[in-house]
């Protein structure tokens, strides 16, 4: 009994929770079904040709208008990581940023900590950290924003530890931010310069408006306080600019970098034909939509953040509900609100802008956690049930079709069921809403990797023998989104892949005009092979047969549906919307 009261001590819990997600976060990291953003292939490609050209600048792709539509130093994360191309592989390329988006939540950790004295809250805000969506789809692959959250977040840590050391025990005087020196300036410049260096000169703004308002807030009003800010935090950007402007000094082409990247992906989101308040009010991307920014990042956590949101409403309208705010609580406070106001100015808004930011609504929501109304937790265990049930039913399909093992799916049922038991506990038991929330949070995520685990193992895809017969061979693949036929070089090895059009791209790629059964056969007269994707549910082998020879297949995974494909008749039946087949096909006799 003494050791079962300690393995249940919160402390212990909140530990193995902290530990369940971060297995998460590592399980699967190679798989190709990781959650991620749809033009990670596009710079996965760009890293492998510049790798191939045997030079760093400039960076090189065959994928027309995106050769410069990102920094050099994602690219170069992914050629050292993989050994200029020696160790081609998801896990060697998404790596780096597992280890960026650790060493954010073990700083977060320990601010909490600082901020609380509470090991318990610390945990609680890196679980919820690593439990937001936006941490999880951008903070475990290789197209991601862990990079610039590390670097901008830097000097946000900085000032944070400065007010601790200011408030430590036997310190006297006001709680009031402390003076930055110059070399605190110029380090602080060189951290805004490699985050800047990562994604954007445009970065700059915000970091540099958030560093000066949590310098002087709380500060004596006097101007000597507000030129020394003022100066300093100038200083830092204009080093910042600085270091990301050495891409125009050493790449060979500096005009195409300034069409490509500064003008066309940084000036051009600036721009609308609408007119900027039309846009603002009714456009595709309007104001009131960046302003829930925050929750839309927490995703699964979504509607706990806005329970977090409407709790600061309340402290706004009713002052006195919570106490003072501290030095270092108000750096938490500009870090957010100024991050948001800096990127609902733009003509094109994004909630990924403020991804940069989340670190800090992690520890906001730490510390307030038993502040926000348990409703809102109620609200997502519903939200997360029928996910989890949705989860283990496509979990157990994937057994049927016989793509799967017997373990991964009974793994995938059983923490399922772990989940829904935290739903269940959670809605019956008010002392546990809020944590169950983050428990059935924290098994979905790990649900949805044991159920496409399956699919990403070596069994599932094409023999290695077949795979050693295509080296050097002319493979015509499908290309169903920019930069997507990428994924077949981590399929085919070093086969040749060229890409044609596919579910529904029509940018004139290899005649996606034509018939699929005559497109097929004029393919396999041009191409060493083929691999061709079922063209509808009904169909059991290959319009080409027998003029042509099935040599492997294997599941092919939907991911862009049409409105119609899914319904609440087929729902419950993923093998009718989910997976088709995908043939590797030569020419008989070839």
């Amino acid at each position: 009994m003494p050791h079962l009261r300690t393995l249940l001590h919160p402390a212990v819990l909140w530990a193995a929770l902290l530990l369940l997600v971060v297995v998460t976060y590592l399980f699967g990291l190679g798989g190709p079904f990781a959650p991620t953003n749809g033009d990670e292939m596009v710079y996965i490609h760009i890293a492998r040709m510049t790798a191939e050209s045997g030079h760093w600048l400039p960076l090189q792709s065959e994928l027309l208008g995106t050769r410069n539509t990102k920094p050099p130093l994602l690219i170069w994360q992914g050629i050292a990581a993989s050994g200029w191309g020696q160790h081609w592989n998801l896990v060697a390329l998404r790596l780096p940023s597992i280890f960026y988006t650790f060493a954010t939540t073990a700083l977060l950790g320990f601010f909490t900590w600082r901020m609380s004295g509470k090991r318990r809250t610390a945990c609680l805000a890196a679980v919820l950290y690593l439990l937001y969506f936006s941490t999880f789809r951008y903070g475990r692959v290789y197209l991601t924003s862990a990079p610039e959250t590390f670097w901008l977040a830097l000097p946000m840590w900085w000032l944070m530890w400065l007010q601790a050391k200011q408030r430590s025990p036997g310190a006297k005087g006001p709680d009031v931010p402390a003076a930055l020196g110059w070399i605190a300036y110029s380090l602080i410049g060189v951290a805004f310069g490699l985050g800047a260096a990562y994604k954007s000169f445009a970065l700059l703004a915000p970091a540099s408006a958030a560093l000066w308002c949590a310098t002087l807030w709380g500060t004596p009003w006097q101007w000597r306080n507000v030129v020394r800010a003022t100066a300093g935090v100038c200083w830092s950007a204009l080093l910042g600019l600085g270091i990301f402007c050495l891409w125009f000094v050493l790449d060979p082409d500096p005009s195409a970098v300034w069409n490509e990247f500064v003008l066309a992906e940084n000036v051009g989101k600036m721009s609308n034909q609408m007119g900027y308040w039309q846009a603002a009010i009714n456009g595709p991307y309007p104001m009131w939509q960046q302003l829930l920014a925050y929750p839309v990042n927490a995703g699964l956590l979504a509607l706990t953040g806005l329970g977090f949101c409407w709790l600061i409403f309340k402290c706004l309208v009713r002052p006195g509900r919570l106490a003072p705010l501290t030095a270092s609580q108000r750096v938490l406070v500009v870090w957010l609100v100024v991050w948001l106001i800096v990127f609902t100015i733009p003509s094109q808004r994004s909630e990924r802008y403020v991804i940069p930011a989340m670190p800090a609504l992690a520890i906001a929501m730490a510390l307030l956690w038993q502040h926000i109304g348990r409703i809102w937790s109620i609200a997502t265990l519903l939200l997360i049930a029928p996910a989890l049930v949705m989860l283990a039913r496509i979990a157990w399909v994937i057994d049927d079709m016989g793509a799967g093992s017997e373990w991964l799916s009974d793994s995938t049922l059983a923490v399922a069921g772990l989940g829904l038991l935290a739903v269940f506990l959670g809605l019956f038991n008010a002392r546990w809403t809020r944590n169950a929330s983050l428990v059935a949070c924290a098994t979905t995520y790990a649900c949805f990797n044991l159920m496409v685990a399956p699919l990403s193992h070596p069994d599932a895809d094409y023999p290695s023998a077949v795979i050693a017969s295509l080296q050097d061979k002319r493979v015509a693949v499908p290309n169903g989104f920019t930069g997507q036929y990428e994924n077949y070089h981590f399929v085919l090895g070093r086969a040749r892949t060229i890409p044609y059009d596919a579910e529904g791209r029509n940018t004139g790629e290899l005649y996606p005009d034509m018939p699929a059964p005559q497109r097929l056969e004029r393919l396999l007269n041009e191409f060493d092979a083929v691999v061709w994707l079922q063209d509808d549910d009904d169909q059991e082998e290959p319009t080409c047969m027998p003029h042509c020879t099935l040599v492997a297949q294997r599941w092919h995974v939907l991911s862009r549906h049409k409105s119609g494909d899914i319904t609440w008749d087929n729902i419950w039946y993923p093998q009718e919307w989910l997976f088709s087949r995908e043939w590797l096909l030569v020419k008989s006799g070839a």
